[in-house]
């Protein structure tokens, strides 16, 4: 964090949202309020009179799975290494520091609805390991998103008892270590806190989450440089038309449309191109627009994801009840997830059949091959279209569904599982691969420029014009631009973020 800055801050009173979850990679305050912390207590209280009373309670009294017919350990320090011990067996690469220290800011908006009997200091060492740069160290396969994401989450707990390994500042180093570092003090647990910790599908949300956040700027920018691309090679505007666009019928196509319009204004055709341009611009309303559906549901969808409560069992001291159900089966994010899965890679077809347009000189107008502006000499854009295209095929590639591949496991207790959290962390993944495809469209378009096509007359694309020209110099020489695509597709989230903002 910049010297002079103080941490963001975040009222767990107020609804979360997949902008909230961006905020957790830096240090994060979480305010507790009163009303918060009296349902905590008044749950905690409750579990306590059952567990008190002799009344079986799934995890607290019994085996975890398909081993509840038998009783579990007598003391509740056993029990709470008893759950979280057999679940760490995760493997595979780590996820991203941002991303773990999302899903546990969604799992504390979860346990602090006051239904899952965890005690205050629970939820008090998670708002303080957010306000530091203390991030669990998470293996990425495990989670079936069907009990919730047990291994996972059963990674967070264990790190935060000094266990295992985990980040500070972005660097990897034992847990207990990293702790220290932080300020923080080992979590201390016991079974009903531990198997709160992780019986709910918080990393599917915190992923998912990050990737609709991510998708809403995507959206804008497949929009932004649709238009840029429109206006730099002179195309009519007639596919944009209000009446047209309405007798689709389709709200999100017409709001895309519009999008278009908007940043077109100003700008004229040449008259030196086809009656109907090719799908990738003529058609980019009915694209963007239906990608612009999926990005709505799935926002819909994991905002009651982070504001609802994934666990089991619940409990309700107003009414006295113990309740054993399946909130933590994570089927509407699956669905979701996989659905906006499907739009990202859509998304990257567009992107990426632009580009070839673009340094394609049978098709633009007469530009130089590859955007060159010495072909043979120098080549341009030619590694960016290769790496383009080799996105896209992995993109692809990863599209198939998650959320059908059941696989029945735990001696058939989960019979049926959902996978969310392979579905969420793929989209992520796709969210991530489209921003690269998106600002090598626009370095393209950039260089289009330079090599003569005609700077954009529209004034608001003039100025996006400009701030690409101040970040990415005209290539005159080969040079390489792996660096030079973070950065502008850096710039145009933040472009876009503006637009949205203002």
């Amino acid at each position: 964090m910049p010297v002079g800055t103080s941490p963001a801050a975040l009222n767990l009173a107020a609804h979360l949202e997949p902008a909230h979850l961006e905020l957790a990679r830096d240090p994060l305050h979480v305010e507790l309020p009163a009303d918060v912390r009296d349902r905590i207590a008044r749950c905690r209280g409750f579990v306590l009179e059952v567990s008190a009373s002799g009344r079986a309670i799934y995890g607290v009294t019994t085996g975890f799975g398909p081993l509840v017919e038998f009783a579990g350990r007598p003391d509740s320090a056993g029990q709470c290494d008893n759950t979280l011990f057999h679940l760490i067996v995760g493997h595979g690469e780590l996820l991203p520091p941002a991303v773990a220290r999302a899903a546990v800011l969604a799992r504390l908006f979860s346990l602090a609805q006051g239904r899952s009997g965890v005690s205050e200091q629970v939820v008090d060492s998670l708002t303080a390991m957010l306000d530091t740069e203390f991030a669990p160290a998470v293996p990425r396969l495990g989670s079936l998103g069907a009990s919730g994401d047990l291994q996972p989450l059963a990674y967070v707990a264990h790190s935060l008892r000094g266990n295992g390994n985990a980040f500070f500042q972005g660097r990897l180093m034992p847990a207990v270590e990293a702790l220290t570092l932080a300020g923080l003090q080992k979590l201390v647990l016991d079974g009903r806190d531990a198997l709160a910790l992780v019986n709910g599908i918080s990393v599917t949300a915190a992923a998912l989450g990050l990737a609709v956040a991510q998708a809403v700027r995507a959206r804008r920018t497949a929009e932004l440089l649709s238009a840029l691309m429109t206006d730099v090679l002179g195309c009519g505007t007639e596919f944009t038309s209000v009446g047209l666009l309405a007798a689709f019928g389709h709200p999100d196509v017409a709001e895309s449309g519009a999008s278009i319009r908007t940043w077109l204004e100003g700008s004229t055709p040449s008259g030196a191109r086809p009656l109907q341009e090719p799908y990738s611009i003529r058609c980019t309303p009915q694209l963007i627009g239906a990608a612009g559906t999926s990005v709505r549901h799935a926002d819909e969808v994991v905002r009651r994801d982070l504001n609802g409560v994934s666990d089991n069992p619940l409990f309700f001291p107003e009414t006295g009840e113990v309740v054993h159900g399946g909130n933590f089966f994570g089927q509407p994010s699956a669905f979701a997830a996989d659905q906006l899965n499907v739009a990202l890679v859509q998304l990257g077809n567009l992107a990426e059949r632009q580009l070839d347009l673009l340094v394609d000189p049978h098709r633009s107008n007469g530009l130089p091959p590859m955007l060159s502006p010495l072909p043979g000499q120098h080549h341009a854009l030619q590694g960016v279209q290769l790496c383009a295209t080799a996105t896209v095929a992995a993109m692809r590639r990863a599209a198939t569904p998650a959320s059908v591949q059941s696989l029945p496991t735990n001696l058939h207790n989960q019979d049926v599982v959902p996978f969310g959290t392979q579905a969420a962390l793929t989209a992520l993944d796709q969210a991530r691969l489209l921003r690269y495809l998106h600002a090598g469209l626009a370095i393209g378009l950039r260089q289009a420029v330079h090599v003569g096509a005609r700077r954009p007359q529209g004034p608001r694309l003039a100025a996006v014009f400009d701030r690409l020209a101040d970040e990415v110099p005209p290539i005159t020489e080969d040079r390489p631009l792996d660096t030079a695509l973070g950065r502008v597709a850096d710039v145009l989230d933040s472009l876009v973020s503006e637009v949205e903002g203002a």
